[in-house]
């Protein structure tokens, strides 16, 4: 098993929200860098930096928050948030992300998605999936699909993703632990 911690930023500050609404916004650290560095410091090496901004936006926002922690750590990082055409792609492994974690572009466009597994190889991506009551939310949660999560990872098996991230957004935040209900099911 492996630990993978998670920071979440907007504005470039370590937050947490309370099921994914902005408007319930904890800033918990002003320095991500400080907080993924007692992440390596405890041992641990790799990290999922979450871009907020950039999720709601449709755009990375905090690629400089990235940036800096892969220059100045050796932490293998996993970037999402606003991950949504060729240009922030490149942004996301320019600035130091070991893997892209997509999540709306796996739902909304498959074909561009298939397309960066041949750029970039399908190894550097992970796929995350935030779903409510299993079906998958997108935009930084704030837009409702259809599709089931348990489909959408096998559809994505299939065509060799071998890294997916689920958070159930009606615990996430609120440090109820996990969802082994729904884990359990795939």
């Amino acid at each position: 098993m492996q630990i993978i911690p998670a920071i979440d930023i907007i504005d470039g500050k370590c937050v947490r929200l309370s099921k994914g609404d902005y408007q319930q916004k904890k800033i918990y650290n002003e320095h991500p860098l400080e907080v993924a560095k007692g992440f390596e410091g405890a041992g641990l090496q790799r990290l999922h930096l979450v871009d907020l901004d950039g999720a709601k936006a449709g755009e990375v926002k905090n690629w400089k928050v990235l940036e800096q922690i892969a220059g100045k750590t050796n932490l293998k990082i996993d970037f999402s948030g606003g991950i949504s055409n060729n240009e922030s792609v490149a942004i996301t492994f320019n600035s130091g992300a070991t893997y892209a974690a997509i999540g709306s572009v796996a739902v909304k466009n498959e074909g561009l998605l298939l397309q960066w597994f041949m750029t970039y190889g399908v190894e550097k991506f992970i796929l995350g999936a935030d779903v409510l009551d299993e079906k998958i939310q997108i935009k930084g949660w704030t837009e409702a699909t259809d599709i089931n999560i348990i489909d959408f990872i096998k559809n994505y098996s299939q065509k060799g993703v071998q890294q997916f991230f689920c958070t159930d957004i009606s615990k996430d935040g609120l440090l109820q632990g996990s969802a082994n209900d729904l884990y359990k099911k795939y």
